[in-house]
């Protein structure tokens, strides 16, 4: 759920921002892509081309990680093993997406189907397209178990390593699996959605893949997926609030399932910067601020439907007016994590250093003040049609 702040990048030449959630008219970047338009003609035309996956126009920074620190992630793969993997849950013990979708082997399963549509017949579009939204970008896992082997010193090398970071990333992997597949099922089952064009999203993004900035670097890496996951929690969190408010207490209930798992996993990730800044001080905090100025952009910010070139910007525009995730909660994460890994109390530190640390430890306040600025500059939202709900229209 992008948005881009010019004024908080500014002074990060290396790459640009993608990310926090959008308000009034900012726009994330542009993407180019090969549409699929409407006119028949020209979707068989569009047939005879080989894929082009969106693409951001960017230099893309690779290994900015010097090896002496990469030793240091290989010396931690004890402590990982005692503190990391303690937060995974034995499968056994984990909910699956049978737990709270009708039993096809049981005699009811008709029935249990029809009650899950009449109560999905009480919610609204706008609601529909957040949480197709959510549920696309839990359902691009591919890319994000991707992602986190690009990182040295921590990826898995052999795709069944058994080294702490490779049995973390598989079986957290394995955990939110299940977050895509119980809101695919329950989407497909409630009758509200064109899942074709939900399906073709799924597939456009995966294979688009993502580029969070992290260059390699699991310093940045793990800042980038400890406010990932808390942004997650929020969302989904917020997701089953409004569920709630709908009347569907069931599907607020797996909302609120799945924002626990982001919940726990947040933890766990948090708790590998808290001890990073222990042993590290210096080249974590200036890796915090590195990330913070690049601004953290949702996994999912090279959606695309084949048909909408602005699908994330106005996805995400829909989640900021609903209160699923709003520039407000980014600069709350932003206050967390400060608060969480202490960063106001770091001493010893360079000049370089130093002003990493005013920066991070003053974002929040920053951040509030262009929301208000750009909530006070706000006009009334248009509607647009969105593939995802058969082009029925919603206020952006």
């Amino acid at each position: 759920m992008a948005l881009q702040f010019h004024l908080l990048t500014s002074q990060s030449p290396k790459l640009p921002s993608f990310a926090m959630p959008q308000l009034a008219s900012f726009r994330s970047p542009k993407f180019v892509v090969a549409s699929t338009l409407r006119s028949t003609s020209r979707e068989v035309e569009a047939l005879k081309k080989p894929f082009i996956p969106p693409r951001e126009v960017h230099p893309q920074v690779t290994h900015s990680m010097p090896p002496q620190k990469i030793e240091m992630f290989k010396c931690l793969e004890d402590w990982a093993a005692e503190n990391i993997l303690v937060h995974l849950k034995p499968v056994e013990r984990c909910w699956q997406p049978q737990d709270f979708l009708p039993d096809p082997a049981s005699e009811g399963f008709q029935e249990q189907v029809m009650e899950l549509r009449e109560r999905a017949k009480e919610v609204p579009d706008d609601y529909f397209v957040v949480l197709v939204g959510d549920m696309i970008t839990e359902d691009a896992l591919p890319t994000y178990q991707t992602m986190l082997n690009t990182m040295d010193g921590v990826r898995d090398e052999t795709g069944a390593s058994l080294n702490s970071w490779a049995i973390w990333t598989r079986a957290w992997t394995a955990e939110e699996n299940r977050h895509g597949d119980l809101l695919n099922k329950y989407l497909y089952l409630s009758g509200r959605v064109d899942m074709r064009q939900v399906e073709k999203t799924i597939q456009y993004l995966i294979g688009s893949g993502m580029d969070p900035g992290t260059e390699n670097n699991p310093y940045l890496g793990f800042i980038y997926t400890s406010f990932q996951e808390r942004a997650t929690f929020i969302s989904h969190g917020n997701t089953a609030r409004l569920a709630m408010e709908n009347g569907d207490i069931k599907l607020a209930q797996l909302c609120g399932t799945i924002a626990a798992d982001e919940k726990r996993h947040e933890v766990a990730y948090t708790k590998i910067v808290e001890k990073l800044f222990e042993i590290d001080p210096e080249g974590t905090v200036l890796c915090f601020e590195d990330m913070m100025r690049k601004n953290i952009t949702m996994p999912a910010h090279m959606m695309y439907d084949g048909r909408d070139n602005n699908l994330f910007d106005h996805f995400s525009a829909v989640a900021q007016r609903l209160g699923v995730y709003t520039a407000k909660d980014y600069a709350e994460i932003v206050e967390f994590l400060v608060g969480r890994w202490k960063v106001e109390r770091l001493t010893g530190l360079s000049g370089e250093g130093q002003k990493a640390q005013d920066y991070v430890c003053g974002l929040p306040a920053r951040i509030r003040r262009l929301e208000e600025r750009a909530q006070a500059r706000a006009k009334e939202g248009r509607t647009i049609p969105f593939s995802w709900i058969f082009n029925r229209e919603v206020k952006l």
